[in-house]
């Protein structure tokens, strides 16, 4: 080594050769923990999910959602047919017809009218089921872009936020939502999961009795109004 390098050089030159063996190391191949091991036998099940554990409830038990399979929607006018089946969802003398009125109103939400955002809700809906909540929310914004009075793309978006336990986002949504449908009742039932989630009883039992007002038989909501009935305003004496 020359013997004019000041001890300022010695440590530059360690400096650069360290840098040398690290973009070494970084190129080298990371190596596969399982290679070398017995392939696992085909035709095994995958592994259940992680159930959540015993007591604790799933608070996206209660979203109202549409089914999976949608009915035809009727030829007319959408909002001579959106208020006949609000009508017939009131007096629903069972849980039965109600249920089928209810997927027909489904249809008619969630019928985008033209076959781009079709597509895209689709893909949206797949992201949602694979629990890929963040490319569904980038499939969302993208709708709400192209069609910002499309009214379910608005309500999805708030489920996703909601699935997120991004609640501030998912409150913005639903007021885009009930402003432009203020008898969604999965909305409303969402604004009341919500509002329940953070500990605002009063607010929620107020949605839920919102919702049951436009839908009177929507599942599971009459059972939360009574309980926060009696937690928020007492039992009858």
């Amino acid at each position: 080594m020359p013997g004019n390098l000041t001890g300022m050089n010695l440590r530059l030159l360690a400096i650069a050769a360290f840098a040398v063996f690290a973009s070494v190391a970084i190129a080298q191949p990371v190596p596969d923990p399982h290679e070398g091991l017995p392939a696992p036998p085909e035709g095994l099940p995958a592994p259940p999910e992680a159930a959540p554990p015993e007591g604790v409830p799933d608070p996206h038990e209660g979203l109202v959602k549409p089914p999976e399979q949608l009915p035809k929607v009727q030829r007319g006018d959408r909002k001579y047919n959106i208020d006949f089946l609000f009508g017939a969802l009131k007096v629903a003398p069972d849980e039965t017809s109600a249920k089928a009125v209810e997927d027909r109103i489904w249809a008619v939400w969630t019928s985008a009218g033209n076959e781009t955002t079709t597509l895209l809700m689709g893909r949206a809906k797949k992201a949602i089921d694979d629990k890929d909540y963040d490319l569904a929310l980038r499939v969302l914004d993208a709708i709400i872009e192209i069609k910002p009075d499309f009214t379910e793309a608005w309500n999805r978006r708030a489920t996703v936020y909601f699935m997120k336990k991004d609640y501030t986002n998912s409150l913005a949504d639903i007021s885009k939502v009930l402003a432009r449908e203020p008898r969604h009742f999965g909305a409303l039932s969402g604004l009341g999961l919500i509002m329940q989630e953070v500990g605002d009883d009063k607010h929620a039992l107020d949605a839920y009795r919102k919702a049951l007002e436009v839908y009177p038989r929507l599942k599971g909501v009459g059972d939360k109004v009574k309980t926060l009935t009696e937690k928020v305003e007492g039992r009858d004496l």
